[in-house]
């Protein structure tokens, strides 16, 4: 005979995630959101740009 599967341990906050769901429905997917922050420059400067700049 097959052995059984042992019966897993009741977990409060996965019960009301499954409840949740059920009442209001699934969230929408997640959006990954750009830190504006942290964006790099939307161009890389030239060899022109460099030299100026050294000066």
């Amino acid at each position: 005979m097959p052995s059984h599967r042992k019966k897993s341990k009741f977990k409060v906050a996965k019960e009301a995630k499954r409840r949740a769901r059920l009442g209001i429905g699934l969230p929408p997917p997640e959006r990954v959101i750009v830190e504006k922050r942290h964006k790099p420059p939307k161009h890389k400067e030239t060899f022109g740009d460099l030299v100026s700049n050294e000066d």
